[in-house]
Order: C-alpha cells, then sequence, then structure tokens
C-alpha cells in the first residue's frame, strides 16, 4: 500500500511538472532570464500582500482589484509576515531602475527590484503568470488560481519603449487615454506620446490663448468624405467636428500614467502641421492669412508659423510654459516635420530674420527656430524631441531625434552623439495595413504585419557600439486620419504592440518569432477578457497568383503570419470544415472555380475564411488594342493585364492594376473568331482619397470586322461621394449576339472636386 502511495505522488509531481514546463510560461514580453521549478503557488482569500508603505500598497491594488472582480475575494494587506501564502515587496538599490526578481515557491511570491517602477513589472509577470480569466470582469467558476514556481531574473533592454497617439486627427477622451496607459502597463511599455497639436485640431487647453480650444480643436464635418478628398474649408464657416483636453483632465493622465511606471510626453508641433494654431490666431503666420481648421488631408503644408516675427517665439514660448506645468516628463517633443518653406522665402519678416542671423537659406533658418526654442525649452529644465527633419540645417545642441523616415536619420543623429528614438514609419506606423486590404478596415497604404513589427530591431548593424549608446529605443505610432472610434484604433495597435513591447523588452538573442506565435494566444485570450477590439490578420490566409495564359491556367500560393501554419483549402464552393484539403505547394486553377481557404488549429477553420472567385472568360489572353496608352506606373501584367484572370485587390501597388490619368479609357478586345457573347463586365477601383475614381460613363460595343461597331449597353454613373476604398464590377448585359471584337469606353471623371487630375483604375475586362 506504501508503494502505491509513492507511486500516486511521484506521479503527481510529474504531472504538475509536465502542467508548468518552460515552453508553457506565455509571458509577453518574454522575461530575460526565467527558471520554471517543481510545483506551484496557491492564490486564495488567506493570501496576505506585505507592502511597507502607500506606493507599495497603490501598485498592489491593481491585481487586488482584479482577483475581487474575477473570484469575488482579493488577498489583503497585512504589516506581519505569515509562515507561508503571501506576496512581499523588497527593495535592491544595487539593481537597475526598471528590473525586478520574482521568486514564486509554494508558500511565498517574492518581489525584489530597486524602486516601484520593477514592482510594477513584478506584478504584471505575475498577472501573465496567472490564469487568462484573472482579466475577467465578472466572477468566474472552476479556475484554480495557481502559478508556477519560478525564478525569474528581468529588466528591459531599451529605456524607451513607446506608443503615440494621434488625438488631433480625430478626438479621443481622456478615458481612453486612461484604458491604453492600462494597456501599456500590461506590456511593460513606459511612455505615452501625445500627439496634441496637428493641422486638423488643436487638443490642449491654452488658457492665455483662449481661441485655441474655442477655434482651433473645432473643424468643419466633413467625415463622409475620405481624408484627402476633403475640400479647403471657408475660415468663416464654424466648426463643430473635434474636442479637446482641459488642462485638469491631462492633469490626471499625468498621475495616472506616473503611477503605472509611464511617462506621458507631449508633443506640440512647430514651425509646421499648425494650421489650427494659425486658423485661431492668423497673426502667427507670415501673412497674417485667415483660413479654416482644415477638415482632412493638407498637402503640402505651407500655413506655418512665421520665424521672422518675435510674437511667434513669445506666443511658444507662452504655450510651452503652460505646457510644462502640467507634463513633468523631461522632454517636451516639438515637432519639426514637413514643413513646406516657400512662404519664408518671400516672407519679409522671415528675410529680415535670415539676414540678421547671417543664414544662408530656409533651412538654416529652420534650424534657428528649433535650437532658439530648444534653448527656452532648456531654460526649464527640459529636453527638446524632434523628428528627424531637425537634422536639416544643423541640429540643436542637445536636441533627441526621432527617426521616422527610415533609420537615417537616426544613424546621423548617433554619429554626432545626439540620442535616438527610432520609429521607422516601414516597421513602426500601427496605421498602416496589417493584413490584405481586402479584409482590413481604411488604412494608410503598404503592410505593416505583426510578424514584420517583431523583426524590427532599434539598432542599426552598421552602428558602432559607441553609436548604438545613443538608442534609448523606440516606438509604435498610430497616426489618426483614418482613425475615427476608440474600436479602430484598438484594431490598430493590438495586437501589433505586444510584438513591439517583446522587441523594447527582452533580450535580442532571446527574441525568436516561432516562440513567440506560441505564447500569443494567451494574450489574446486576455484581450478578449478585457473587451479589447484587436485585429486578427495574423490568421488571414493570403495569396499570391501568377498566370500562364499560353497554358490557360493560373497557380495560387497561400500563406499567412504563422510558421508551418496548417492552412487547408476547397474549391468549387465545398465545405470548409469537413472537406479541406491540406495545402502544400501552389494550386493549379484551369477553370472557373471558387477558392476557400483558412488557417486550421485542432481541425478547425480559426480565423476569418478567405475567399477567391477565379473567373476564366472568352476573353482570357487575348490580345488588346488601347486608344490612349495606360500610365507608366500601373501597367499591370503588361499588354494582357486586364484580360489575366487575375483580380486586382484594394491595394491599387499589388501589381494587378492598369490606370489612365485623366484620359478616358478605351479598349479593343479580338476574341480571334466570332462567338456568342452576351456580358461584359469591367473591374473597376475607387480610392477618392488617392485620387482614383469610378468612370462616369461605361459603354460597350461589338463588331464582327473590327471596322463596324454597335453599341450594346452603357452605364451613367455620376459621380458620387465615397468614404471608403471600393472595388466594383461594373455589368453590361445584352441579348445574345456573334462578334469577334469587343470594345469598351470608360470615362474618365478628369478632375476631382478639389480640382485635382483623376486617375480610373481597371483590373479585367470580363466577356461572356
Amino acid at each position: 500500500m506504501r508503494i502505491i502511495k509513492t507511486n500516486l505522488l511521484a506521479l503527481f509531481i510529474l504531472v504538475s511538472s509536465a502542467v508548468f514546463a518552460q515552453k508553457d510560461i506565455t509571458i509577453i514580453p518574454k522575461p530575460a532570464n526565467i527558471q520554471v521549478k517543481e510545483g506551484v503557488f496557491q492564490f486564495s482569500k488567506d493570501t496576505k500582500i506585505i507592502a511597507s508603505n502607500a506606493a507599495q500598497k497603490e501598485i498592489a491594488t491593481a491585481l487586488m482589484s482584479k482577483f475581487k472582480a474575477a473570484t469575488g475575494w482579493q488577498p489583503e494587506f497585512s504589516n506581519k509576515k505569515p509562515k507561508s501564502n503571501y506576496i512581499e515587496f523588497k527593495i535592491d538599490k544595487n539593481l537597475n531602475r526598471e528590473a525586478y526578481q520574482l521568486e514564486v515557491t509554494s508558500k511565498s511570491i517574492v518581489i525584489t527590484a530597486k524602486e516601484n517602477a520593477g514592482l510594477i513589472y513584478g506584478l504584471e509577470t505575475i498577472r501573465q503568470l496567472l490564469p487568462t480569466a484573472i482579466e475577467s470582469k465578472n466572477q468566474v467558476a472552476n479556475v484554480n488560481w495557481t502559478i508556477p514556481n519560478v525564478s525569474i531574473k528581468d529588466e528591459p533592454r531599451f529605456q524607451w519603449r513607446g506608443l503615440m497617439l494621434d488625438l488631433s486627427r480625430h478626438f479621443f477622451d481622456k478615458n481612453y487615454v486612461i484604458q491604453t496607459i492600462d494597456r501599456l502597463a500590461m506590456l511593460k511599455m513606459n511612455v505615452l506620446h501625445l500627439h496634441l497639436v496637428d493641422d486638423q485640431g488643436w487638443r490642449i487647453e491654452i488658457k492665455k490663448y483662449p481661441k485655441l480650444t474655442e477655434i482651433g480643436a473645432w473643424r468643419v464635418n466633413q467625415e463622409n468624405v475620405i481624408w484627402n478628398a476633403r475640400l479647403t474649408v471657408d475660415p468663416n464657416e464654424k466648426g463643430t467636428y473635434g474636442g479637446f483636453l482641459t488642462q485638469e483632465e491631462l492633469k490626471e493622465i499625468v498621475k495616472y500614467a506616473a503611477a503605472k511606471n509611464i511617462q506621458v510626453i507631449p508633443e506640440i508641433e512647430m514651425p509646421a502641421h499648425v494650421s489650427s494654431a494659425i486658423a485661431a490666431y492668423p497673426e502667427l503666420a507670415c501673412f497674417n492669412q485667415k483660413i479654416g481648421v482644415p477638415s482632412g488631408g493638407v498637402w503640402p503644408i505651407t500655413d506655418i508659423y512665421c520665424a521672422g516675427k518675435e510674437n511667434t517665439f513669445e506666443f511658444l514660448q507662452d504655450v510651452i510654459d503652460e505646457v510644462i506645468a502640467i507634463f513633468p516628463s523631461k522632454y517636451i517633443h516639438i515637432g519639426g516635420d514637413e514643413a513646406t518653406k516657400t512662404n519664408w522665402e518671400t516672407c519679409p519678416h522671415c528675410q529680415k530674420r535670415m539676414q540678421q542671423e547671417g543664414l544662408k537659406n530656409v533651412h538654416e533658418l529652420q534650424s534657428y527656430f528649433v535650437k532658439r526654442m530648444e534653448k527656452y525649452i532648456n531654460s526649464k529644465g527640459k529636453k527638446v524631441i524632434g523628428w528627424d527633419e531637425i537634422l536639416e540645417g544643423g541640429l540643436a545642441p542637445d536636441a533627441t531625434v526621432m527617426s521616422w523616415r527610415g533609420t537615417e536619420g537616426g544613424i546621423e543623429a548617433s554619429k554626432q552623439g545626439h540620442d535616438v528614438i527610432m520609429t521607422p514609419e516601414s516597421h513602426c506606423y500601427f496605421n498602416i495595413y496589417q493584413g490584405s486590404q481586402n479584409e482590413e478596415p481604411l488604412a494608410f497604404g503598404g503592410f505593416i504585419p505583426m510578424t514584420k513589427v517583431y523583426h524590427f530591431d532599434p539598432v542599426v548593424d552598421e552602428m558602432t557600439p559607441e553609436q548604438a549608446k545613443h538608442i534609448l529605443g523606440a516606438q509604435a505610432n498610430l497616426w489618426a486620419e483614418y482613425i475615427e472610434s476608440t474600436q479602430e484604433s484598438e484594431y490598430m495597435i493590438f495586437p501589433r504592440l505586444g510584438a513591439m513591447a517583446e522587441v523594447l523588452w527582452s533580450p535580442k538573442e532571446a527574441r525568436n518569432w516561432n516562440d513567440f506565435t506560441t505564447r500569443l494566444p494567451s494574450l489574446l485570450a486576455r484581450f478578449d477578457y478585457l473587451g479589447i477590439n484587436y485585429s486578427k490578420s495574423a490568421y488571414l490566409v493570403s495569396a499570391a497568383s501568377k498566370a500562364n495564359l499560353d497554358k490557360k491556367q493560373i497557380k495560387i500560393a497561400l500563406k499567412n503570419e504563422f510558421p508551418n501554419a496548417d492552412i487547408r483549402y476547397v474549391l468549387d464552393n465545398k465545405n470548409l470544415d469537413n472537406q479541406a484539403i491540406k495545402y502544400t505547394d501552389s494550386i493549379t486553377i484551369q477553370g472557373t472555380t471558387i477558392l476557400k481557404a483558412s488557417l486550421f488549429k485542432e481541425d478547425k477553420p480559426v480565423g476569418k475564411v478567405f475567399t477567391d472567385s477565379i473567373q476564366f472568360h472568352k476573353a482570357v489572353g487575348n490580345k488588346l488594342t488601347f486608344k490612349n496608352p495606360y500610365h507608366e506606373n500601373y501597367k499591370a501584367d503588361g499588354p494582357l493585364g486586364l484580360v489575366n484572370i487575375i483580380r486586382g485587390s484594394k491595394n491599387f501597388h499589388d501589381g494587378q492594376w492598369q490606370a489612365w490619368l485623366v484620359d478616358d479609357m478605351e479598349v479593343v478586345i479580338d476574341l480571334e473568331k466570332n462567338q456568342s457573347i452576351h456580358q461584359v463586365t469591367l473591374g473597376a477601383l475607387e480610392n477618392q482619397g488617392s485620387g482614383i475614381y469610378f468612370p462616369t460613363e461605361i459603354k460597350a460595343f461589338v463588331s464582327t470586322d473590327g471596322k463596324t461597331y454597335k453599341e450594346v449597353g452603357k452605364i451613367i454613373r455620376p459621380f458620387a461621394i465615397n468614404s471608403n476604398s471600393e472595388l466594383k464590377d461594373f455589368k453590361i448585359s445584352f441579348e445574345k449576339t456573334n462578334a469577334r471584337f469587343v470594345k469598351v469606353i470608360a470615362t474618365n471623371l478628369k478632375k476631382s472636386p478639389k480640382g485635382e487630375s483623376s486617375f480610373l483604375f481597371f483590373d479585367e475586362i470580363l466577356v461572356d
């Protein structure tokens, strides 16, 4: 009997050990060093927390409140350490500022740190060791509230681990900013950069200049029009769309963030991206020009602060004084990007300034502007950050560069001995698509999937060790031109921010994409409990097609973001649940069909199903003759691009579109012999923000000899505002008729409502 008991005990130990193996620790970002030991710590209503001061108690409250919501009970504070079942905070001044050590045994949990930052991160690690149900806002039953016995030594690789929220293009209130702070803390991020000023809205209360929020915070509502197609605003028309944060609200945000070890960095743009300020105070501009707050995109940005007027600097110094009183951060971000300085070149005030200061050109004038403001900000005990354009004309002595136009600005600034925050558009701009544009909400062009974020590194290979020391870290940026709601904001941030968090926290050698993807599902389950509208784009299957028109076939390759993904597909509209074929190599298609594909997990489809309708038609591979040549930048597959079976996506750079700028499209298709046909379909794209418009009229003609044509149908479609990117098949149906030649004429809008030249975009002409 004793032998049986011993064997049972051994079996229990083995099972316990297996449950909490190293591979089962799903913390994101991955700790620097972790050892999993035998056994578990069991939380209960009798668990005590040993905290030595009010700050430690405040830190512990975050975890306690989670237990209260999910279990109905919570650990309690105690001044006396019991023999077991407790969490203890310890201070070790020899550790680095944000480092922590976590020792979990079956009797106790001990978090050791130099200061509160490390204690916060130790508790966040405990949170991610707990079952995902700890995130529940309602009580959950049948959960074993244990964590594995572990020994963790952890600290961040980089000191700057940030996210930028653009509050100007679309305004988000205090509550959403507070929510975002909680989510940053969960991922051990420590900077929230608030973009408070831009052309389309001034979002911070400045008491000395009330018009900044009375006028500058509000714009004329053109939300029904896509961003870059919005019309210039009459300065006399009152704005009704917008908002701003009061100084009291911002102080609340700053205080809340500080309790989570998050520094809030304000950005007050200068000298450009300030139309909202000039709309409020026209005298700040070179020519006192009266403008309205723009409702949408502005390019080029010519309405900028006058660098020659003293009142410009008096205004900005007053603004900075009030900003500094709100934000205790070490840094003030002054923008400095995308200033089109044409007004400076003719402004008498600016020319006088250049003469007085011995400046050769307007680039040096911008450098003067930045250096003067930096000197003032330094005098207040603060440091300046600017976008990498502040390098132009000579960099201010103590400025930190935020490198966004690639990494080149960061490389150059670090060579000059300046600190750098890397945020290249190529990897860090979360306003860019993360999945197939056909499946995603409207966003900026380009493609930054989670895997690309994960493989970013702020230290560039060509940097010397001395340069690398100047890389403070990096941040993700969410520009909000297309972000109209908090739901959309969450969708673009998460889960990519989890990948960025690991880039910035974990040792480079510990990072592994395959390993990260095994830990990701646990994080997503937490997001589900927290009600975060995160993107599932990483699960999406995407397709790449290649046509062989000689053989009248196409080959389709499938993939998604996950390594060794179990992708399965069906053809001919079969049932994906039980008739799916495992994808191993490209699929050859030789006739009209429907392809469906999905990532599978545990033999079930995961995420949204990819669907593609492939249609072979009578014009496939036939000769085309164009009256007007297609645009040299949009050639698709060349002469046969409109009859190659492959359809284009909403990404008009995908290589499947032919375009005409201002010109109408007129094309003749030679079917090689007389055939019975009854329908012509023209596939088109509209993206008004990019200057792409549907045709206003389409006509179809047929002929047997290529000389005499008969019109068989037309579609008239007057211009209409379209706030989305849209794919549309224009179908012209007619009585069956014999024809060898088909002519299609599509009429270009010619000029957009803004007066800009318009494009026509087509991907296929289908003849049936």
